[in-house]
């Protein structure tokens, strides 16, 4: 972490922002991969069936979306919302970066949407996420972006984990993950919420409440809907790590991709997010692009969310772009599109 981030780090109410557990969201540039061949990749044939037969049900949801009844498609949408806000404000936001502090009940709340999004529970997908952070785009990357697109969008799901993403994942520091008793109970009964969750309630609301037929019911909000949403957050890791541009830290890899925001309600900003890890809105352009800010803003206003991290637009980022040459990143990004360039 710079000393900008260390000392410019701010909770919405103005305080220093501070953490009982020790971070490990931040990019150890320490480590170095081992010299030498790398070890073979090993096909997880289980993986690479499944994952073929969901795409392969999805194409065919496609072909079903003409016979759904505009209120099953409000429900698929609704549904993905939902899925999405499970990962981007619980597992992503809350758990793997602790950028803000949630109630029982939104705890609650966001667990179970995770289990909609069906992508792994909260405590392996944070874990993996530190992981991802701390050894971005090397060997210790559960899917490192410089092995290709294909790989850091779903075929790091389909091998054998590398040793190193293996290793270091089991040298984290996670306590705060295994004190978090709704992220341990959503763990024990991962399965049954899945199936609950992911594939039983999107299926049952349209045909129980508007007479959908069962068929489209569970190819449309249950099927597609579940392959959209993976692929959304799996564009994080590939798109957002390969196109685009780096106005915040020129030396990552992570770019800031506008069409991975708007599929990922608010993710796509990734130069942003890895060089201010701890923001919870992850973007310094707030509400107007992600789109889980306003919904934290309304859980902090009722109350079940409080003590929001927020590093820009303010000093954390004004202080880091100065020694860029760039002032004002937000004005020189919209008023001065001809200056902007010295910032990337």
């Amino acid at each position: 972490m710079t000393e900008t981030e260390g000392e410019n780090t701010k909770h919405r109410n103005g305080d220093a922002a501070t953490d009982s557990w020790p971070r490990d969201d931040v990019f150890d540039d320490t480590y170095k991969e081992k010299d030498g061949p790398k070890p073979p990749r090993t096909i997880v044939w289980k993986n690479v069936i499944l994952m073929s037969l969901l795409h392969i049900g999805s194409l065919y949801a496609l072909l079903l979306i003409p016979s759904a009844a505009s209120m099953t498609l409000a429900w698929s949408v609704l549904c993905f919302l939902v899925s999405a806000l499970g990962v981007t404000a619980g597992a992503h936001r809350l758990w793997s970066h602790r950028s803000y502090k949630a109630s029982l009940p939104l705890k609650i709340f966001l667990a179970t949407a995770n289990s909609m999004a069906f992508q792994n529970d909260i405590f392996e997908w944070a874990r993996d996420h530190r992981v991802h952070h701390k050894y971005s785009e090397t060997d210790a990357d559960p899917h490192n972006a410089l092995r290709g697109f294909f790989f850091a969008h779903i075929g790091w799901l389909l091998v054998r984990k590398h040793p190193d993403v293996i290793e270091k994942g089991r040298k984290l520091e996670l306590s705060d993950l295994k004190a978090d008793k709704v992220v341990m109970f959503q763990r024990k009964y991962y399965k049954l919420s899945v199936l609950l969750m992911c594939f039983f309630v999107p299926m049952f609301v349209p045909w129980y409440f508007w007479g959908e037929t069962l068929w489209i019911a569970y190819f449309v909000p249950a099927l597609l809907r579940y392959t959209m949403v993976l692929n959304a957050t799996w564009l994080v890791n590939s798109a957002a790590h390969m196109w685009g541009n780096r106005p915040y830290d020129s030396k990552i890899n992570p770019r800031e991709n506008r069409w991975v925001t708007f599929s990922a309600i608010g993710e796509g900003f990734h130069n942003y997010h890895h060089t201010f890890p701890y923001d919870y809105a992850t973007s310094e352009f707030g509400c107007s692009w992600s789109k889980h800010v306003p919904n934290v803003l309304v859980m902090e206003a009722f109350g079940v969310a409080e003590r929001l991290n927020a590093s820009g637009p303010g000093p954390t980022t004004g202080a880091w772009l100065t020694k860029l040459g760039c002032s004002n990143f937000r004005y020189i990004y919209r008023q001065r599109p001809s200056e902007y360039k010295k910032c990337i």
